[in-house]
C-alpha cells in the first residue's frame, strides 16, 4: 500500500503544482473552462477523489498525516475557487493578489505536508513497517 500511496502523493504534488499555471492563464484571459463552484469542491480532483475513496484504510485516515492533508487540501480549493471567481468577474489585480497570496501559502502549505506525509511512508517502508 506505501508504494500506491507515494505514487499519488507524487501526482498529487504535481497536479497540484498545474493550478498556479491555470489559475494565472484565467486573470490573464478572463475565462476559463472550469467553474469555480467545481474548483471548490476538494473530492474531484485526483488527489481528492484518492483521500475520500475506498483505497485508503481507516487506521490510515485517522492518522495526523491524512487528517492535516485533507484540511489543506480542501484550503487550497476554496483559495483557487476565490480567485477564478475574481479572475472570472474581470477583477485581475484581486486575483493576482489573491494568487501571489492566500493560494501560493495554502499551496506551499499543501505541498510541504504532502512531502512530509511522503517522508513518512518512505522510513515506515524502509524500516518495514506497514504494508
Amino acid at each position: 500500500m506505501s508504494v500506491d500511496m507515494i505514487k499519488e502523493i507524487n501526482d498529487a504534488i504535481g497536479a497540484h503544482g498545474a493550478w498556479k499555471l491555470k489559475l494565472r492563464t484565467a486573470i490573464m484571459m478572463g475565462r476559463s473552462d472550469t467553474e469555480p463552484a467545481t474548483v471548490r469542491c476538494d473530492d474531484r480532483c485526483a488527489l481528492g477523489r484518492w483521500l475520500y475513496g475506498a483505497s485508503l484504510d481507516a487506521q490510515t485516515r485517522a492518522g495526523k498525516p491524512y487528517q492535516v492533508v485533507r484540511r489543506l487540501h480542501a484550503e487550497f480549493h476554496q483559495s483557487a475557487a476565490t480567485v477564478l471567481e475574481d479572475a472570472l468577474a474581470g477583477r485581475k489585480d484581486q486575483a493576482g493578489q489573491r494568487l501571489e497570496g492566500e493560494f501560493k501559502e495554502r499551496s506551499e502549505k499543501l505541498v510541504r505536508a504532502l512531502t512530509k506525509w511522503k517522508g513518512e511512508l518512505l522510513s515506515s517502508a524502509s524500516l518495514g513497517i506497514g504494508g
